[in-house]
């Protein structure tokens, strides 16, 4: 329904959803791609009828994807955590192609419905995928469904500018997504909109992939390690300590200030 919304909200809105698993990520519906609606051309059967079909196979390529999954996991008996890096570069990749096509060009948003915990070991893949979005106007919004907050995603949204959310009932989902998520970025400064109370600035240290409150930053790369280190393991650069409090060549800093 939230699909059939965005698509008749203006009949030059296109839309793409990419599943993200612990292993792999899929296209699941390009619109471009399997609809042939040409706007106020399509009687209200034929219409009803796209509508079905289009269920149909978004319903489909779910079931197909939710099972090569259940298949993989089967394999694997070490914590599953979702791949978003990987959803991130393909929806990213995607809006390139099309921006880079014949105009006029869409205006490009990438909706994040999340509902399991962050994987630290992701950090980096991550913030290159929200620097990448910020740098091209691709603006990310985030909505939350899980347990707990998403620290990736408040800072995805932040950095873009875009919205977070997590429902407080999540029973009401529909009414968020229809509500919030699908205004423009030209209605949204006439609209109040629900905004994050803070964000989550912690990173994730270069050498063990965890979640740290207080590290070392290469003053080269800005690589971040949880401990000090004789040598960066990203650029190579040595480090020294000198006698004093102070350290040569790495600054103590919390991440994100």
């Amino acid at each position: 329904m939230f699909v059939n919304g965005i698509l008749l909200l203006n009949h030059t809105n296109r839309i793409v959803i990419i599943a993200t698993g612990s292993s792999t990520c899929a296209f699941l519906y390009d619109s471009t791609a399997t609809d042939g609606i040409n706007g106020s051309s399509v009687t209200s059967k034929a219409n009803k009828k796209t509508q079905v079909s289009r269920t149909e196979l978004i319903t489909k390529s779910m079931q197909e994807f939710v099972s090569k999954e259940e298949e993989a996991s089967k394999e694997s008996s070490q914590i599953q955590y979702s791949n978003i890096s990987g959803s991130l570069s393909m929806a990213l990749c995607y809006i390139q192609r099309v921006l880079r096509g014949p105009l006029p060009h869409p205006q490009a948003r990438i909706l994040c419905l999340q509902g399991s915990p962050d994987a630290p070991y992701q950090y980096i893949s991550v913030m290159n995928s929200i620097f990448s979005a910020q740098r091209n106007g691709v603006v990310i919004d985030a909505c939350v469904v899980g347990s707990q907050h998403s620290a990736f995603l408040q800072q995805a949204t932040h950095i873009t500018g875009g919205i977070y959310m997590k429902p407080p009932q999540p029973d009401g989902l529909f009414e968020y997504l229809m509500m919030v998520f699908t205004t423009d970025l030209f209605s949204r400064q006439f609209l109040q909109l629900p905004r994050p109370v803070g964000v989550d600035f912690r990173a994730s240290c270069f050498c063990h992939k965890k979640t740290i409150d207080m590290g070392f930053v290469c003053s080269v790369c800005l690589s971040i390690f949880c401990k000090h280190h004789q040598t960066c393991s990203t650029c190579g650069a040595t480090f020294s300590r000198s006698n004093s409090t102070t350290v040569t060549g790495m600054k103590r800093k919390a991440p994100g200030s």
